[in-house]
Protein backbone atom coordinates (compact mmCIF):
# COMPACT_ATOMS: atom_id res chain seq x y z
CA UNK A 1 0.00 0.00 0.00
CA UNK A 2 1.23 3.00 -0.93
CA UNK A 3 2.33 5.52 1.77
CA UNK A 4 0.52 8.96 2.03
CA UNK A 5 1.64 12.30 2.77
CA UNK A 6 -0.66 14.71 3.95
CA UNK A 7 0.62 17.86 3.67
CA UNK A 8 0.36 21.27 5.96
CA UNK A 9 -3.10 22.12 7.24
CA UNK A 10 -4.62 25.12 9.31
CA UNK A 11 -4.45 22.82 12.31
CA UNK A 12 -0.37 23.45 12.02
CA UNK A 13 -0.84 27.46 12.75
CA UNK A 14 -4.44 28.09 14.38
CA UNK A 15 -4.79 28.05 17.53
CA UNK A 16 -8.39 29.62 17.66
CA UNK A 17 -10.72 31.27 15.18
CA UNK A 18 -14.22 32.03 15.13
CA UNK A 19 -14.88 30.12 11.41
CA UNK A 20 -17.67 32.14 10.50
CA UNK A 21 -16.22 35.64 11.16
CA UNK A 22 -12.20 35.06 10.99
CA UNK A 23 -12.13 33.66 7.53
CA UNK A 24 -12.62 35.33 3.92
CA UNK A 25 -12.74 34.83 0.69
CA UNK A 26 -10.03 36.33 -1.87
CA UNK A 27 -8.40 35.81 -4.85
CA UNK A 28 -4.49 34.69 -4.70
CA UNK A 29 -2.50 36.80 -7.34
CA UNK A 30 -0.79 34.11 -9.85
CA UNK A 31 2.83 34.09 -9.38
CA UNK A 32 3.30 31.46 -6.80
CA UNK A 33 1.92 28.19 -5.55
CA UNK A 34 1.22 28.57 -2.06
CA UNK A 35 1.38 26.88 0.96
CA UNK A 36 -1.37 26.68 3.77
CA UNK A 37 0.01 29.45 6.55
CA UNK A 38 2.03 31.73 4.15
CA UNK A 39 1.60 35.03 5.35
CA UNK A 40 0.11 37.33 2.91
CA UNK A 41 0.37 40.86 2.05
CA UNK A 42 -2.46 42.74 -0.21
CA UNK A 43 -1.74 44.50 -3.66
CA UNK A 44 -3.37 48.06 -2.80
CA UNK A 45 -3.88 48.51 -7.03
CA UNK A 46 -5.23 45.43 -7.42
CA UNK A 47 -7.11 43.65 -4.19
CA UNK A 48 -5.14 40.63 -4.66
CA UNK A 49 -3.41 38.29 -2.51
CA UNK A 50 0.58 37.54 -2.39
CA UNK A 51 3.19 36.26 -0.11
CA UNK A 52 4.06 39.46 1.97
CA UNK A 53 7.31 40.17 0.71
CA UNK A 54 9.10 42.62 3.20
CA UNK A 55 10.96 45.03 0.54
CA UNK A 56 7.79 45.34 -2.11
CA UNK A 57 6.40 48.62 -2.31
CA UNK A 58 3.22 47.87 -3.77
CA UNK A 59 0.94 47.34 -0.68
CA UNK A 60 2.11 43.58 0.03
CA UNK A 61 4.49 44.56 2.52
CA UNK A 62 2.38 44.41 5.07
CA UNK A 63 0.92 41.42 6.37
CA UNK A 64 -2.60 41.45 6.26
CA UNK A 65 -3.79 37.27 6.10
CA UNK A 66 -2.50 33.91 6.32
CA UNK A 67 -3.66 31.07 3.40
CA UNK A 68 -5.62 28.87 5.38
CA UNK A 69 -5.36 26.25 2.60
CA UNK A 70 -2.71 25.53 -0.08
CA UNK A 71 -2.71 27.58 -3.52
CA UNK A 72 -1.52 26.86 -6.47
CA UNK A 73 -1.22 30.29 -8.21
CA UNK A 74 1.94 29.89 -10.33
CA UNK A 75 0.41 30.08 -13.33
CA UNK A 76 -2.94 31.77 -12.92
CA UNK A 77 -5.05 33.71 -10.08
CA UNK A 78 -6.68 31.97 -7.52
CA UNK A 79 -10.07 32.59 -6.99
CA UNK A 80 -11.88 31.81 -3.80
CA UNK A 81 -8.82 31.13 -1.67
CA UNK A 82 -9.89 31.16 1.76
CA UNK A 83 -7.81 33.60 4.07
CA UNK A 84 -7.44 33.84 8.63
CA UNK A 85 -8.13 37.52 7.48
CA UNK A 86 -9.28 38.43 11.35
CA UNK A 87 -9.90 37.33 14.98
CA UNK A 88 -7.09 34.41 14.90
CA UNK A 89 -4.47 33.52 17.17
CA UNK A 90 -1.94 31.74 15.01
CA UNK A 91 1.24 29.79 15.93
CA UNK A 92 4.11 31.59 15.13
CA UNK A 93 6.58 28.89 14.47
CA UNK A 94 3.89 27.68 12.00
CA UNK A 95 3.26 30.88 10.05
CA UNK A 96 5.46 30.38 6.41
CA UNK A 97 7.42 33.79 6.11
CA UNK A 98 8.89 35.38 2.41
CA UNK A 99 12.74 35.33 3.31
CA UNK A 100 12.59 38.65 3.21
CA UNK A 101 11.88 38.13 6.62
CA UNK A 102 14.61 36.65 7.74
CA UNK A 103 15.66 37.93 11.53
CA UNK A 104 13.44 37.55 14.41
CA UNK A 105 13.45 41.56 14.46
CA UNK A 106 11.56 41.19 10.62
CA UNK A 107 9.03 38.49 12.25
CA UNK A 108 8.30 40.75 14.97
CA UNK A 109 7.22 43.85 13.10
CA UNK A 110 5.23 41.18 10.27
CA UNK A 111 3.64 39.78 13.83
CA UNK A 112 2.87 43.18 15.05
CA UNK A 113 1.15 44.01 11.63
CA UNK A 114 -1.11 40.81 11.88
CA UNK A 115 -2.02 41.54 15.44
CA UNK A 116 -2.82 45.36 13.92
CA UNK A 117 -5.62 43.33 11.29
CA UNK A 118 -6.78 40.81 14.43
CA UNK A 119 -4.08 38.06 13.70
CA UNK A 120 -2.40 37.56 16.63
CA UNK A 121 0.64 35.00 17.40
CA UNK A 122 2.05 33.09 20.04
Amino acid sequence: MPILTEGRTAGDFVLYEVPEYSRDLATIAAGADLDAGTVLGRITASGKYVRSVRTATDGSETPVAVLRRAAAAADADVPNAILQARHTRCRRLGLIFDASWSTKAHRDTACAALAAAGITTT
